[in-house]
């Protein structure tokens, strides 16, 4: 990597390089950290399966980790996708088989737990492999992480033993933040019951840091247990652990949800309390539903990965993401192609972009830098009208419109093309199709719409797009009583031919849909006819 593209990336406003540089300068003041690497880190809680957060963490993350590798090449980077899978299960999730057969271990970690669908020795180990299926599906760069495999081999033992030495300390921060009740029997450790295998929350009664022990009072029996607080004995309570595991591993940079910025002051100051330095951290705002709602996965009010790939490639979902990160956004379907054609228009902007325009690019974070280099003639707007109006599914009708529009285009030689032109097609037929509400036209909208029809019958059928924009321009500014604004023109035109308040460049939609087809389609509209 030359000086000049390090200096253009340190320059860039994109806010990946404007978190990498912060942690940079700010907290590794320039240097490789004495551990040898910057460790970025992302969790994962793996009592369900993984879901939209977690693509936007892990894709988020990599994002800065990648702009921290530019402008500091000679720096190692590490990534963990963290599973707090030792953490007790709480409740039968309601989409998983076997339910009785988990249900009768409840309150054990999750990967003592068996597996209800027969594949792992665990339910913990299958949500996992569910996990890391997931994130490698997208192509992430990782290394997997199990708390399960942290405490019981050793790898936290130093880190707790720190724990128990500091054990009032930490109590301090956490008991202001829970009921009167619950400080009673607070401790930051929960030992794992040697009679039943469940994580307990138990009062401790005495604890022996020459021997790296604590002896609890059993909640059922009342009987006092002692246990080692290394070696997968005990686990820490979630207000300990995230801020402990920040110290045992030296994480240097984390994301979190706003509904956790409680959380990361209070992990924060447990790992400073044990030695540590905490994280740099970025915390981004939650998703909203369609009603501006906050999405939460127990309402199955938002939207899922699946549902997003269903109808548009993973980019566009990636460029979602991407986009104002401490904003709050509505994640419902309907904005599925707006963002879709954005991509487009940033991806073809950055095949042709250098310096720092293209690191400010989206698609340069969305590829590492590698942005295809195939054009798309067609935004995907335009597309789900020309499904509308050739009411047809399949995708070769729709390619022969194509074709006549953009003659060296192929579905070979135009692969995203071709995604974008069946991802249309399914998108059209659930929610595009159903909404359509075609008005007729008033009489005035006729005498334009028929002007309309005659001046694109004179332009001919090799007309171009731009051609026909001036013609529909020039119409519109004729009937200036008709249509106070131009806006009021094409929303009639909207609403009369294509059945919908929003659309394309009409220009643009008749040299696709074809000068002749939309000339007849006009006379369906000034005639009076059902175009539904």
């Amino acid at each position: 990597m030359s000086d000049d593209l390090i200096a253009y990336a340190r320059e860039s406003s994109a806010w990946p390089f404007q978190e990498a540089k912060e942690l940079l300068d700010k907290r590794l003041k320039g240097k490789t950290p004495d551990k040898g690497y910057v460790l970025f880190e992302t969790g994962y809680g793996p009592s369900g399966l993984p879901h939209i957060g977690t693509f936007g963490e892990v894709a988020r993350t990599s994002w800065v980790r990648r702009a921290l590798e530019l402008i500091a090449p000679g720096i190692p980077t590490r990534l963990f996708a963290f599973s707090d899978d030792m953490d007790g299960l709480r409740k039968v999730p309601d989409n998983i088989p076997n339910k009785e057969l988990v249900g009768a271990h409840l309150g054990k970690p999750l990967t003592r737990v068996p597996d209800p669908f027969g594949t792992h020795n665990s339910f913990g180990e299958h949500n996992n492999a569910r996990l890391q299926g997931f994130l490698d599906s997208f192509g992430f760069q990782y290394e997997f992480r199990s708390a399960t495999e942290c405490y019981t081999s050793g790898a936290f033992d130093k880190a707790l033993l720190r724990v128990l030495e500091c054990y009032d300390d930490v109590c301090n921060v956490v008991l202001p933040t829970l009921g009167e009740e619950r400080r009673q029997t607070y401790s930051p450790f929960m030992p794992l019951c040697p009679r039943t295998g469940q994580v307990l929350q138990a009062k401790v009664v005495e604890r022996d840091l020459a021997s790296g022990s604590i002896v609890y009072e059993d909640p059922e029996t009342g009987d006092y247990i002692t246990v080692p607080v290394t070696g997968g004995a005990c686990k820490l309570q979630w207000k300990a652990d995230w801020g402990t595991r920040w110290y045992a591993l030296g994480v240097d940079y984390e994301m979190s949800g706003k509904d956790l910025i409680p959380s990361v002051e209070l992990s924060s100051k447990i790992c400073r309390i044990l030695g540590g330095t905490p994280p740099m951290n970025l915390t981004y705002e939650l998703f909203l539903d369609n009603q501006g709602q906050k999405i939460s996965k127990s309402k199955g009010n938002g939207l899922s990965v699946e549902e997003w790939l269903k109808y548009a490639p993973a980019e566009s979902l990636a460029l979602f993401m991407y986009q104002k990160p401490k904003a709050a956004k509505r994640l419902y379907f309907d904005v599925i192609p707006k963002t879709t054609d954005e991509y487009l228009s940033f991806a073809e902007k950055g095949a042709e972009q250098t310096g720092k325009a293209l690191f400010d690019n989206p698609a340069w974070h969305i590829h590492a830098g590698k942005i295809p280099a195939e054009k798309t003639p067609l935004t995907f707007s335009i597309l789900l009208n020309l499904v509308g109006v050739c009411h047809s599914d399949d995708p070769a009708v729709l390619w022969h419109y194509i074709s006549r529009y953009a003659p060296t285009a192929t579905p070979e030689a135009n692969p995203i093309l071709d995604k974008l032109v069946r991802y249309a097609i399914v998108y059209y037929e659930d929610f595009v199709k159903p909404s359509k509400v075609f008005r007729p036209a008033t009489e005035a909208e006729k005498v334009a719409l028929g002007e309309l029809r005659t001046e694109l019958a004179k332009a001919g059928p090799d007309a171009d797009a731009e051609t026909l924009q001036n013609i529909v321009y020039a119409i519109g500014k004729a009937h200036e009583a008709t249509f106070p604004s131009l806006r009021d023109w094409f929303k009639a035109q909207y609403e009369i031919l294509l059945g919908q308040e929003q659309g394309p460049r009409m220009g643009s939609f008749f040299a696709l849909f074809g000068v002749t087809e939309s000339v007849a389609l006009l006379d369906k509209a000034i005639n009076g006819d059902s175009l539904a």
